[in-house]
């Protein structure tokens, strides 16, 4: 799972507190913590005593998701969602360990050799690992994953910054499993950054082997002209093609789960494959098995709609309900009988986003002063909207860093709700209101403007709508005039990316690792289509991020990492509102259950139908049905 931060597809909604094991436990406190303990990394619960006759004995776990992914482009994609199920489709030579909060091989054998200088990760494969068409996974198949997404003209703007570090990668004629990366300098990902990116078959994207003809010298040379080179080029025109994300047909993931299925507005569907090379291990981790037949990802957008589907027992896991429905259903008997829940903390966080950069054009310039970004952080009631919205358990932040983190800045502190500070700022910028319409105005290059500002949001949530409403309403006290708009999911991020907006809530997933600023907060991020998207950063700030990323010693990072925090916390791009806890929801008719501070917060392929696998039975069938 990525372990950087990237915007994901919807808000979350939930309250932010460590709860033990055990199940549908709500304890009405906050545990007050600044880290997570090392023993306290997942919860595992007991399988249920007994199977009730009405729970449905079909193998197929039907998952409940509020977002749809963008796509399954093997590099050109950036929500959550999706990589979420590329977990599933797709194998990487290191995987995100969500229940230990670290990283563990996946088609590697061990994790890598480290030389003396600490550039040289050697990694040898798995040879059990095979793709679809019974090819075994080889070095060359991670090379051209490597050379794919550092290629110039692949579009993955967001995520090639990723790929940066690669001086090279060495393969050994005598060994097709093994092969070498070369860093071109200590970076906190060197090891992490495998995590994140599914390995792709060679002969599949590349029947001519085409970047085998380019070495990384090349790509990391920026006077290569590569889009001069036709053959370079006519590569990448058919590699981008979104018809590699988007028809079914074409996907082609090593993983044991392959997607037979996909209603953007209704469900994606996983099907166990056949035969696959995970199933003959004789020792297979929680990552390797597929116990669930089918894995349905249901989406299901309206709040009442979600209580029925979990009245009707019509969807056995989700992390995605709002607090308010949740507690609801805990008061209900059936519920409590058929489900297990536990809330836990997590490492994303909703936010909302200001233009610092706007044209003058397109969009007016609002929030190039400071004074009114901080201004428009004053009017936002977050203690209200988490009591209204999270019964008052929500976890605030005052920086881009989670609270859980060692790095996090603890001497920031949170913006309060002060309207009149707001007015004060607003008449120091200039903004006033000079014709008694209740809404400030200013002159700007010779126009009467009014401070009415478009506020996007992702359609189709009912609380953040609420939200939004909430904030609207408290803004207007101080003279703005907020124009909500919803937006669905994808369009919203292409509007984003093209800066197209004054305002924007969203949300932010992270995770328990070392993160790497560069794509959310470094000025190139602005410009070459990262996610930069409000404008942030400057020379000083960009040397920081460089520094931040290239310092791998925890205690050396620590102060600049605080610094980070400062400069965005004074220059406000962000208005921090809050962490929810996730809600892990899962039926008892399943066992395996375990439940992760990690994202997404839940292993669906480890969860064993008791019915047919039995109480406490590890991962084999109760007979040779797994076919």
């Amino acid at each position: 799972m990525r372990r950087h931060l990237l915007p994901i597809a919807c808000l979350i909604s939930g309250i932010a507190f460590l709860s033990s094991c055990g199940g549908n436990k709500d304890s009405g406190a906050e545990i007050d913590v600044t880290e997570i303990s090392d023993k306290i990394k997942c919860i595992k619960l007991d399988d249920a005593d007994s199977i009730l006759p009405e729970w449905s004995k079909e193998n197929i776990l039907i998952n409940h998701v509020v977002g749809n992914p963008d796509n399954f482009h093997p590099t050109n994609g950036a929500h959550a969602a999706r990589s979420w199920i590329l977990q599933y489709t797709s194998n990487f030579v290191l995987r995100s360990d969500i229940m230990n909060m670290d990283i563990a091989p996946d088609l590697a054998v061990a994790m890598p050799e480290i030389s003396a200088n600490k550039l040289e990760y050697t990694y040898t494969l798995r040879k059990e690992a095979r793709w679809d068409d019974g090819a075994p996974i080889l070095a060359e198949d991670v090379v051209f994953m490597l050379k794919a997404n550092k290629c110039p003209l692949t579009n993955n703007p967001i995520t090639k910054v990723y790929f940066d570090n690669i001086k090279n990668v060495i393969t050994y004629p005598n060994d097709p499993y093994k092969f070498t990366i070369v860093m071109k300098r200590e970076y906190i990902l060197n090891i992490s950054f495998l995590t994140d990116f599914p390995v792709m078959e060679r002969k599949y994207h590349d029947p001519e082997n085409v970047l085998a003809g380019y070495t990384f010298d090349q790509f990391n040379d920026p006077n290569f002209k590569a889009d001069k080179d036709a053959n370079l080029t006519a590569w990448a025109n058919n590699f981008n093609d979104p018809k590699w994300g988007n028809d079914l047909s074409l996907l082609n993931g090593s993983g044991p789960y392959k997607i037979t299925e996909w209603s953007r507005d209704q469900a994606l569907i996983l099907e166990r494959k056949k035969d696959h090379w995970t199933q003959k291990l004789a020792s297979p981790t929680v990552y390797d098995v597929s116990l669930p037949e089918k894995i349905i990802f249901k989406l299901v957008l309206d709040p009442n709609a979600q209580k029925l589907e979990f009245r009707s027992q019509t969807v056995d896991a989700s992390v995605w309900m709002a607090t308010p429905l949740v507690k609801e259903l805990m008061t209900e008997a059936d519920f409590n009988k058929n489900y297990n829940i536990e809330f836990t903390d997590n490492f994303s966080f909703n936010y909302i986003g200001l233009n610092m950069r706007p044209d003058g054009v397109l969009r007016k310039k609002f929030f190039d002063d400071v004074r009114v970004r901080r201004a428009m952080a004053y009017v936002v009631p977050v203690d209200e909207i988490i009591q209204a919205i999270t019964f008052g358990y929500a976890k605030r932040q005052a920086s881009i860093v989670s609270p859980l983190k060692d790095e996090y800045n603890k001497d920031l502190t949170l913006i309060p709700l002060d309207i009149e500070a707001a007015k004060k700022l607003l008449d120091e910028a200039g903004w006033k209101d000079t014709d008694g319409d209740n809404v400030r105005d200013k002159v700007i290059d010779g126009v009467k403007t009014d401070l009415r500002i478009e506020f996007k949001h992702q359609a189709g949530q009912k609380f953040v709508e609420d939200v939004a409403r909430m904030i609207k309403e408290s803004a207007y006290k101080a003279g703005i005039d907020l124009i909500v708009v919803p937006v669905d999911g994808i369009t919203l991020k292409e509007q984003l990316g093209k800066h197209d907006f004054d305002m924007y809530m969203s949300a932010l997933a992270g995770g328990s690792q070392a993160e790497d600023y560069t794509q959310l907060w470094h000025t190139s991020a602005y410009t070459s289509g990262g996610s930069n998207y409000c404008g942030f950063g400057s020379a000083e700030t960009d040397a920081l991020l460089d520094s931040i990323k290239y310092t791998v010693d925890p205690v050396a990072r620590r102060p600049l990492m605080m610094r980070l925090q400062q400069e965005i916390y004074d220059q406000q791009p962000y208005i921090f509102l809050y962490s929810a806890a996730r809600k892990n929801i899962i039926h008892k008719r399943f066992g395996n259950q375990i439940m992760t501070f990690d994202r997404p917060g839940v292993i669906l392929n480890n969860l064993r139908l008791l019915s047919l696998y039995g109480p406490q039975g590890g991962s084999t069938l109760k007979d040779d049905t797994m076919h």
